[in-house]
């Protein structure tokens, strides 16, 4: 028994080990919201432009993306689906698996289902951790993924960090002045991108947000369908409570 539960803590702890890409970091923490079609449509649109080139979504459709996004499918077609794909496929991509191991070391992984595998706080703080590291192939590095094997596609947006951003710090500011003194991210850039930090941040919270829809698009029926459910019960149960009263009352 005690060699039963130590197998299982082991494949626990690397399971988690594997799924953050080494040691714990400190993170920032977000609350994605799926509700919100306009965060989604801006994050649908940094994939389509940045990520799809390499990540395929292949159990995701573009037409149910545009159902769910509230975007009419001839501007879906026009602007957001590349190639001769139609708005009823799949979300596949044409890179050969085979080329992408020979240029990335292994083939870029499917982003359909990343935000449940590893959670939107990782993704949003990998997205953030880039920096400078001239040692490595592409010439950066992760703080949140060491020594990882993508290069920073998002570079002329975010810039790139010169030294390992600082992640999960908590703002401080100066009381008498009222600047920030302390937050997570990069404090100096070996290159500038066109966004500031804030904006950086908050494209990236899109991003996510897309991600974590795309991970479980019927969520927000099953929210809906869960609310119907419960005020049918809540209704029902009134008149079962009168029913059962008038049952029981002959008997007691």
């Amino acid at each position: 028994m005690n060699r039963l539960i130590t197998a299982l803590l082991f494949v626990l702890l690397s399971s988690n080990l594997w799924a953050a890409g080494g040691p714990a970091v400190p993170m920032d923490h977000i609350e994605p919201d799926i509700s919100d079609q306009e965060s989604l449509q801006r994050g649908l649109t940094l994939f389509t432009n940045y990520c799809f080139g390499c990540h395929s979504m292949k159990y995701a459709r573009y037409e149910r993306a545009a159902t769910d996004l509230g975007i009419p499918s001839e501007i879906f077609e026009e602007n957001l689906i590349l190639g001769d794909a139609k708005i009823g496929e799949l979300m596949t991509i044409s890179m050969p698996e085979d080329q992408a191991k020979i240029w990335f070391g292994s083939a870029p992984p499917d982003l359909t289902l990343s935000a449940r595998l590893r959670g939107p706080d990782w993704i949003y703080n990998y997205l953030r951790g880039f920096y400078a590291d001239p040692k490595r192939p592409y010439g950066v590095n992760n703080v949140v993924f060491k020594d990882v094997g993508m290069p920073h596609v998002l570079a002329d947006l975010q810039g790139v960090c010169a030294e390992p951003p600082e992640l999960g710090v908590e703002p401080q500011v100066d009381p008498l002045s009222g600047n920030i003194i302390a937050q997570s991210g990069c404090d100096s850039y070996s290159s500038e991108g066109s966004m500031s930090r804030d904006e950086y941040d908050e494209a990236i919270y899109d991003l996510v947000n897309f991600l974590e829809y795309v991970g479980e698009p019927s969520r927000l029926e099953s929210v809906e369908l869960g609310r119907t459910v419960l005020i049918f019960l809540a209704f029902f149960f009134v008149f079962v409570y009168f029913l059962n009263k008038e049952y029981w009352r002959g008997i007691h």
